[in-house]
C-alpha cells in the first residue's frame, strides 16, 4: 500500500518539496506518493481533515499556513513549541495529529555542514517575525550567536518575539524594527520575510553587513533572489538562497515519518541542475 503526503500553502504550484520526497523515496526504497494541496486560507483546518480523513499520512505546511497550523493542533514537539509554528504535520496511529518544526535543524545544517559557516560567537541578524523567523529562531539561540536581533518592518511584533523567548539567554536576544538597524554590522543577516516574491528586498541599510559577513535568503528561486543579489553587491563573502534549507528541513520531516533519513547532497544536485 502505498502511504499519501503532501506539502500544503497557497500559493502552491512553484513548490519543489514533491520533487525532493519523490528523491527522497525513491533513494531509501519507501512506498509513498507526496502531492502539493492548494490551501483554503479561510478554512485550513478543513483541508488538513479532508486529507487525513482521504489516508493522508503527513503534511509539510508551508506559507501562510504555519502558525495556523500550530493553532490547530494540540499535540506539538519541543522544535514546534518553541517556534509557535509548525511545518510538518505527522499523523500517528488513531488519526491523531503531531506538530513538529523542522526548519530550524534544516537552516543550521545547510549553514554549517554544507557550506561550513561556523555560527559561535557571531552577530546575527534575523529579518522578519512570522512563522519562518520563529521556526528558525531557537535554534539560532542554542548555535551560540555573540548576538541576535530579529528585525521586522513592524518593531513591536519583533521585540514581542524576542522577550517571548529571552528567558533563558543570556541577554544576546533583541528585537527592533529595521529603522534601527543604523550603525550595526552583522556576520550573518538571514532573510525570513517573503518580500522577494515581490521583487523586494527588507529596507536594510547597507552598510549593515560586516566585512566577510556573510547572507542567507530563506526563499529560493531558479535565478539569484533579490536578497542574494542585495548582498552581493553590498560585499557578501557568501550570499545563499534557500534551496538547501528547503532540502535538509524536508529531510528531518523524512525521517519523522518513514523512520529513514535520506541523503541530500544527490537531492540538492538534482534540483540546481546537476543530475
Amino acid at each position: 500500500m502505498t502511504d499519501r503526503y503532501a506539502v500544503i500553502g497557497n500559493p502552491i504550484a512553484h513548490s519543489k518539496s514533491p520533487a525532493i520526497h519523490g528523491a527522497f523515496a525513491a533513494q531509501t526504497h519507501q512506498h509513498m506518493d507526496y502531492g502539493r494541496i492548494l490551501g483554503n486560507p479561510d478554512d485550513f483546518a478543513g483541508d488538513v481533515r479532508s486529507f487525513v480523513a482521504a489516508g493522508g499520512r503527513g503534511l509539510n505546511v508551508t506559507v501562510p499556513f504555519k502558525e495556523q497550523a500550530w493553532a490547530l493542533l494540540a499535540d506539538h514537539s519541543s522544535r514546534a513549541q518553541a517556534a509557535g509554528a509548525v511545518n510538518t504535520i505527522i499523523v500517528l496511529d488513531g488519526g491523531l495529529l503531531r506538530g513538529d518544526n523542522t526548519d530550524g535543524v534544516g537552516l543550521l545544517r545547510d549553514l554549517t555542514r554544507n557550506h561550513g559557516f561556523a555560527p559561535a560567537r557571531k552577530r546575527m541578524l534575523l529579518l522578519g517575525a512570522g512563522g519562518a523567523a520563529r521556526g528558525v529562531l531557537q535554534p539560532l539561540l542554542d548555535s551560540g550567536p555573540a548576538e541576535l536581533v530579529i528585525a521586522n518592518r513592524t518593531a513591536d511584533k519583533a521585540r514581542g518575539l524576542a522577550d517571548a523567548l529571552r528567558a533563558g539567554t543570556n541577554g544576546n536576544l533583541h528585537g527592533c524594527g529595521l529603522d534601527a538597524l543604523a550603525g550595526r554590522r552583522f556576520d550573518l543577516i538571514i532573510n525570513a520575510t517573503s518580500s522577494g516574491l515581490d521583487g523586494d528586498v527588507p529596507d536594510i541599510p547597507d552598510d549593515c553587513l560586516a566585512d566577510d559577513g556573510w547572507a542567507y535568503d530563506m526563499l529560493y528561486a531558479d535565478s539569484t533572489t533579490p536578497f542574494c543579489r542585495w548582498a552581493v553587491e553590498h560585499g557578501a563573502a557568501r550570499a545563499l538562497d534557500g534551496l538547501g534549507m528547503l532540502v535538509e528541513q524536508a529531510a528531518e520531516s523524512f525521517f519523522l515519518w518513514r523512520g529513514v533519513r535520506p541523503l541530500t547532497a544527490p537531492v540538492m544536485e538534482m534540483l540546481r541542475g546537476g543530475g
